[in-house]
């Protein structure tokens, strides 16, 4: 039993209380106020893109329990899972439509959904897409900025079942709407509607094109406006092609975000439409917002050299409203909660600048190269063994969230010991 205020529950009555050479002078200046842009907003502690502030005291330490799986490179043999244990790291019974709508603001939204029976395909999504139109030259010859995933564009929505909970991803700073599709399309996989918008004050393309502001004012604002319009997409069809009438359950939301995303959905939660948040690779809310008051998941990966777990993501824990939750994973960096670190033959888009004959820039620039490959190359694992563990603990997370099992299990040992990974579980209510 969880008797403890900050005690670790690896059982199955946790969850009882609900709750990411030569160049022309302009792309050398502007990648060179980027890298700082970068820094500041990432690993800063101060401005709007401030992710959380360890000024406040913390409270008691909360106990920690180590899984006892041994960190590895090498995928564990698989064996039958005991009665007791849950996996949901493989995809779900749905299979994943997916559209592009557009908010009020103009920035589109991506939303990943469960699809009809029988739904087939995949879907693509090339990173030059979301780089600034004076790249594009550069970045001709480039042949690994393509990522491919199970998904069908444009595919009828599933009506068989009931309606379905609803997830907002928030991006982190240079990053875009699509970036982490290896967790989006999986959540739609086992039953969720995921809507995710592009930030235009933080995404790839402003930060690369200098044009970004860092407000997380306007990125807040850009996920409750999403969740303004899931209502509307809820009540009527809206005539786009794709029927979600009464297909969103507008009763269970949840939002997550990565990085600068983690502070963001910490600021938006304070909405009371939402149930939870789940926080990746992040501080605490911006400054000016206080702990949302809602169950909330960080999820820190043991190796980030741009969010330090010790440092940003454990402290955000400990100062967070209860009940709450910490599970830090290790050999895993910032970029393994995203797609990144597949693209570039697996040395992540710092491989795709490379091959477009961008290395001269990253040599000058180290901190750019930083954000670019933290999680893609030693001391972290293959991202391919951190995205299992990572779609696993999110999905069980949200589907307690959500009522889908009354216990939290699927973060009990037994089920975090078959991943190849070791983890660190922590509980605070």
């Amino acid at each position: 039993m969880c008797t403890s205020q900050d005690r670790i529950c690896h059982d199955a009555q946790m969850g009882r209380t609900r709750a990411q050479a030569l160049l022309p002078r302009r792309i050398i200046g502007l990648l060179a106020v980027c890298a700082v842009s970068t820094l500041t907003a990432c690993g800063g502690s101060s401005g709007d893109e401030d992710l959380s502030s360890t000024s406040t005291p913390l409270p008691t330490a909360t106990t920690t329990t180590t899984t006892t799986a041994p960190p590895t490179t090498t995928p564990p043999t698989t064996t039958e899972a005991s009665p007791l244990t849950l996996d949901l790291s493989t995809p779900g019974p749905h299979p994943v439509g997916v559209t592009t709508r557009e908010l009020p603001d103009g920035s589109l939204v991506e939303i990943w959904y469960p699809a009809a029976e029988g739904t087939t395909g995949t879907e693509t999504y090339d990173l030059r897409d979301y780089t600034p139109d004076f790249l594009t030259p550069l970045l001709v010859n480039v042949t690994n900025a393509v990522f491919t995933y199970e998904a069908s564009r444009d595919a009828p929505v599933d009506t068989a079942a009931d309606a379905f909970p609803l997830v907002v991803f928030s991006h982190g700073f240079a990053g875009m709407r699509v970036q982490s599709t290896t967790l989006t399309a999986h959540l739609a996989s086992h039953g969720m509607v995921v809507a995710s918008p592009d930030h235009p004050s933080r995404d790839l393309r402003n930060v690369l094109g200098s044009t970004a502001s860092g407000q997380q004012s306007e990125a807040i604002d850009q996920l409750t406006a999403v969740l303004d319009l899931a209502a509307i997409w809820n009540e009527t069809f809206d005539g786009a092609g794709l029927n979600f009438q009464d297909r969103i359950d507008l009763g269970r939301i949840a939002l997550v975000g990565h990085s600068a995303g983690g502070a963001s959905v910490q600021g938006a939660a304070g909405d009371t439409r939402v149930a939870g948040y789940v926080a990746l690779a992040a501080g605490g809310p911006p400054e000016g917002f206080e702990p949302p008051a809602v169950p909330g998941f960080f999820v820190a990966g043991s190796t980030d050299g741009v969010i330090s777990p010790t440092e940003r993501t454990r402290p955000a824990h400990q100062n967070a409203a209860t009940p709450n939750w910490y599970l830090e994973i290790a050999q895993t960096g910032h970029n393994g909660f995203d797609d990144f670190c597949l693209f570039g033959d697996g040395t992540g888009i710092v491989g795709v600048a490379e091959q477009a004959g961008l290395g001269a820039i990253l040599q000058a620039q180290p901190t750019l190269r930083v954000l670019g490959e933290d999680g893609c190359l030693p001391p972290a694992a293959p991202v391919e063994l951190a995205h299992p563990l990572i779609n696993h603990a999110v999905t069980v997370w949200l589907q307690w969230l959500f009522g889908a099992q009354p216990d939290l299990l699927g973060l009990e040992a037994e089920s975090l010991d078959r991943f190849a990974l070791g983890s660190v579980l922590a509980e605070r209510r």
